[in-house]
């Protein structure tokens, strides 16, 4: 096939991956190989790629591509999440625009257009991925609202109930007023914000007497129902037993003691507002105080609120400090950092609020989890294993997980009410099995299923992903299927720390709930994406370029490449485009390298040259210790360190100096030993760069020759670790020292490389002469010769003690090189005084650090050693 001359990618891309679609390549099922599973961090069924997702998902690929490399039986699940709060929320918009309240809707109406919202828009993400290259086993996709996945996350409620780890419980909780429901305390984000701090005066019931409080929320004084000090603190004495009366609402309350309240904070009275504060709701509960709900659940005021009923919150705190202010009660106000929760999802600020939850004791379940990453015997691994503290704060410090949320999205809660209240209640997988229960609770046979009610709310959308490692293969409701006993435990997880909580730890306990065993061996936790600020990449600053658009300028190699050049493991990435383009042109160099290749004539009759002889057989040592720098960076999950070991050795090593050594004279032909191996060599790189660039190795490897679809690049062979000659590897380091001092001299002397020049080398090193004939071939040198004296008339130069001679007779203006050499010699000869001159200064020595001595050293050896030289070339041409 004629090889066009430019790489169109556009083209190329979609060409391999229908190949590699339509030959199957990504699917998986149980043999005799050894397994290597992957399963992809499920995306939200709402989401489109982003950076995020480029850099995260790049890393699976590389490490799928390379296990079937490996011979390994490749299976990499993919899926997306019903990201219940985010999703209902879009279809909520989508309604509102054509005009529909979601409350005028039915459960089943609303999930209507939820499934058609999730048919319409969520499989945009999975097919972005395949731009990417992606090659996950599309045929094993899952959404955590498919039916056997909603069956798999009913049956673990109704398990954990049965088992007493799942109650209902009127709690404390974070409360969304945007989504209108409730978060657990992993999904509310602290964010330190200004505000002010309220200093407002309450009246002492029966005299004329006030004590001041200073509060963040003067709106709450509706919800107050005691005020609180320190029995200890003296300033209140007289207090004691007494009340108060609330400004505005004129509620009289209790003053009541406690030990709780800070002698230093704020003025040492604490108003109590059991209904909007944990720490209140605690007093509450030990001082038996009334409880009084002021807020809707959107944070309007209610009924309470008096002639505020219906504000907003915000705007009631300036409305109400103004009233405090208009009837003399607020004494001050103080500007005041505090922390503020937010909503992960919709960053709305959270309202403490108190309501009926369902709740997961979480204390015995992660025991076996904390043990399996931080045991002596840990069987997960964590990468950067730094993140081991952060895990284990979390999981040592584990609260009760609230699994119950007030939306109609997702898996709704398997509890049936048989009675008027909340109180009478069964768990069960289906209705049918609920009646049973019931009829059996209550004695009554003539229950049915229209006496019963389920229980509105949905499940936490992590409930569901928690299972994500057995649900996909169908491990909850079949334990015992082939599937799952091949795949589990999966290999690799590859995420972000951000959710080091929320999924993979909580995947972690459920693999030995369920399994009795780990869900995955590793876990690589990747870090942000950052714009070379530093800044987090996000649509507000609009610094997150469009993912589609840098593969459609850059290629998707090109920006595979890109990504991991710039991600040190568990580090931000600061992104950078130039990186794409980098990745771009490193793609150019292996299409260029290999058009240059396919030029050659090959010429059976020819003998081998020495000098591609000794290069081919340079070359495949660095080839093989590079492969072992590559597989010891991936036993590290070092993907960026990988990706630049093989790098230098294609860019350099392949491109730059075994190609040079191995080609042919202009328009001579070449023998067929070394073309032979060359090719060789050069499917070996495509093989160790195809998981990085898959798409253009793929399309050289088909055009180095004629493949069926078995001998394709994606499933061909990982190359096998061979001897490493280090001796070889060295000798040549010393000859390319040569070379680049011959090609210095004719750059400084303007030689052409066709005019010949000869060498002599008095060789106090006692180098090998193995690369000579690379060196001759290199260096375009006539003559190659070992003297034992110096050489009238001639150019020189070092390589360690090593001289090298140039004979310059006739080729050079005598009198202005010893000119220029001398001038050089000067300079060199000052530079040297000024750093010994420093190097002799004993205060210096002792007190800078030690590497800028080590510098200030090595400058005067390389100085002294350049005097050395230019004396001996200054001394041969005079």
């Amino acid at each position: 096939m004629q090889m066009p001359s430019k790489y169109d990618a556009s083209q190329v891309e979609s060409k391999w991956y229908d190949y590699w679609m339509k030959h199957n390549y990504f699917h998986s099922e149980p043999d005799e190989r050894e397994p290597y599973t992957i399963v992809i961090p499920p995306p939200n069924v709402t989401g489109v790629l982003h950076m995020g997702h480029m850099l995260n998902n790049t890393i699976q690929d590389v490490l799928i591509r390379r296990a079937r490399l490996q011979g390994k039986n490749a299976c990499w699940v993919p899926g997306t999440d019903h990201a219940s709060i985010a999703t209902e929320a879009k279809v909520v918009a989508k309604l509102k625009e054509q005009g529909i309240d979601k409350n005028s809707l039915s459960r089943e109406e609303f999930l209507k257009h939820a499934w058609e919202w999730t048919h319409e828009y969520g499989g945009v993400i999975l097919e972005q991925l395949k731009k990417l290259g992606c090659s996950c086993d599309w045929d094993r996709t899952k959404f955590t609202m498919d039916d056997d996945m909603s069956e798999a996350v009913i049956k673990v409620f109704v398990d954990l109930y049965n088992k007493g780890l799942i109650y209902r419980g009127f709690r404390m909780v974070n409360w969304d007023p945007e989504a209108k429901t409730t978060l657990s305390d992993e999904e509310v984000i602290y964010e330190e914000k200004q505000g002010n701090l309220y200093y407002i005066n309450y009246q002492i019931e029966g005299s004329d007497d006030t004590l001041t409080i200073a509060t963040t929320r003067p709106e709450t004084i509706f919800g107050d129902t005691a005020i609180c000090i320190n029995p200890e603190d003296e300033r209140f004495t007289h207090l004691k037993g007494k009340k108060a009366i609330v400004p505005i609402c004129g509620r009289v309350i209790p003053i009541i003691e406690d030990s709780y309240v800070d002698l230093e904070f704020g003025t040492g009275c604490l108003k109590v507002t059991p209904a909007h504060d944990e720490n209140d709701k605690n007093l509450g509960d030990k001082h038996n105080l009334e409880v009084v709900d002021i807020f809707n659940e959107d944070a309007t005021l209610n009924s309470y609120g008096l002639h505020y009923e219906g504000q907003d919150r915000f705007a009631a705190r300036k409305a109400v400090a103004k009233e405090l202010e208009d009837k003399g009660v607020l004494v001050k106000t103080e500007t005041h950092i505090n922390k503020v929760g937010t909503s992960e999802r919709t960053k709305a600020v959270i309202e403490p609020r108190l309501s009926d939850q369902w709740f997961l004791k979480m204390e015995g379940l992660v025991k076996p989890a904390i043990e399996a990453v931080l045991g002596e015997d840990s069987e997960i691994k964590l990468f950067p294993k730094k993140f081991e503290n952060t895990y284990r704060h979390w999981m040592e410090n584990i609260r009760d997980w609230n699994i119950s949320r007030q939306l109609l999205w997702g898996q709704q809660i398997p509890a049936y009410y048989y009675g008027d209240g909340k109180e009478d209640f069964v768990v069960a997988e289906t209705i049918e099995q609920a009646v049973k229960l019931a009829q059996d609770k209550t004695g009554n046979a003539a229950l049915t299923a229209a006496d019963l009610r389920q229980d509105s709310d949905a499940l936490d959308t992590w409930f569901s992903s928690w299972l994500w490692p057995m649900s996909v293969f169908d491990g909850i409701r079949n334990p015992e299927n082939t599937d799952i006993k091949y795949y589990y435990p999966t290999n690799d997880l590859v995420t972000g720390p951000d959710i080091l909580f929320f999924w993979v730890a909580r995947m972690i306990i459920a693999g030995y709930e369920y399994k009795g065993e780990k869900p995955f061996n590793n876990v690589y936790l990747t870090g942000l994406v950052r714009d070379k600020q530093r800044r987090k990449m996000s649509k507000s600053l609009g610094n997150s370029p469009d993912a589609l658009k840098l593969i459609e300028q850059y290629s998707a190699d090109g920006v595979r490449v890109g990504l991991l050049l710039s991600s040190a493991a568990g580090n931000d990435l600061l992104f950078d485009e130039s990186l794409c383009q980098q990745g771009k042109g490193f793609g150019n160099k292996i299409w260029n390298a290999y058009r240059l290749v396919d030029g050659w004539t090959v010429d059976e009759s020819i003998a081998q040259p020495e000098s591609s002889r000794v290069a081919l057989e340079w070359y495949e040592s660095k080839f093989q210790k590079a492969l072992l720098e590559i597989e010891d960076h991936f036993s590290k999950y070092r993907l960026s360190d990988a990706l630049m070991a093989i790098y230098k050795l294609i860019y350099d090593d392949f491109c730059g100096w075994l190609l040079e050594m191995a080609k042919p004279g202009y328009q001579q032909p070449i023998d067929a030993v070394t073309y032979k191996a060359i090719i060789a060599s050069f499917e070996e790189n495509l093989k160790i760069v195809h998981p990085f660039m898959p798409f253009l190795t793929e399309d050289i490897w088909h055009y180095i020759a004629e493949r069926t679809p078995e001998e394709a690049l994606i499933v061909s062979q990982w190359p096998e670790a061979k001897p490493v000659n280090e001796a070889l590897i060295a000798e040549f380091e010393f000859a390319s020292e040569v070379i680049s001092g011959i090609r210095n001299i004719r750059k400084q002397k303007n030689i052409a490389f066709k005019d010949a020049i000869n060498l002599a080398v008095i060789n106090n090193e006692q180098a090998s002469t193995t690369f000579d004939a690379i060196i001759t071939k290199l260096g375009n040198i006539e003559t190659l010769e070992y003297v034992s004296e110096p050489v009238e008339g001639a150019l020189t130069y070092r390589v360690k003690s090593n001289e090298y001679f140039v004979p310059m007779a006739g080729s050079i203006d005598v009198e202005a090189e010893v000119k220029k050499l001398t001038e050089e010699l000067n300079y060199t000869e000052g530079f040297l005084k000024s750093v010994q001159k420093k190097l002799s200064n004993e205060r210096f020595v002792n007190n800078a650090p030690e590497q800028v001595v080590a510098s200030e050293k090595k400058k005067e050896a390389d100085a002294l050693a350049k005097i050395e030289t230019l004396k001996a070339s200054l001394a041969s041409l005079n």
